[in-house]
């Protein structure tokens, strides 16, 4: 399935931004390794309603896109564990800002709060 992008034809950078990290699971993937590398199978567990493979594609994507890195152990079986890159950490405190954003602008729902330690 390919990656569905908005046209961008004045090169607008939130346009541009929106392109890379926005959808469903990006923002959650990239909250999920704020706290350090995970592997496939704990983001499966973690991200309860995704599919295998649309968890792969959105891994594949946020990975050629330079937001995480995706180092593979050579050991049996194979190893591959999934961390934020330096790019990637750089949307940590806008993430953090958008969680602080929704808790003060729908106070009647009474949210966990994100921990996103990294910042």
């Amino acid at each position: 399935m390919a990656r569905k992008v908005i046209d961008n034809p004045n090169s607008c950078t939130l346009v541009h931004a929106m392109n890379i990290i926005g959808g469903k699971w990006k923002p959650i993937i990239i909250y999920l390794l704020a706290n350090g590398p995970l592997r496939f199978g704990k983001l499966l567990l973690f991200i309860s309603n995704i599919s295998k493979k649309v968890l792969t594609q959105q891994l594949r994507e946020l990975e050629d896109d330079g937001l995480i890195l995706r180092q593979r152990f050579a050991e049996t079986p194979p190893r591959v564990e999934y961390s934020l890159s330096e790019r990637g950490k750089g949307l940590l405190p806008i993430l953090k800002q958008l969680s602080h954003w929704t808790s003060k602008n729908f106070d009647a729902i009474a949210f966990e709060d994100c921990k996103i330690v990294n910042i």
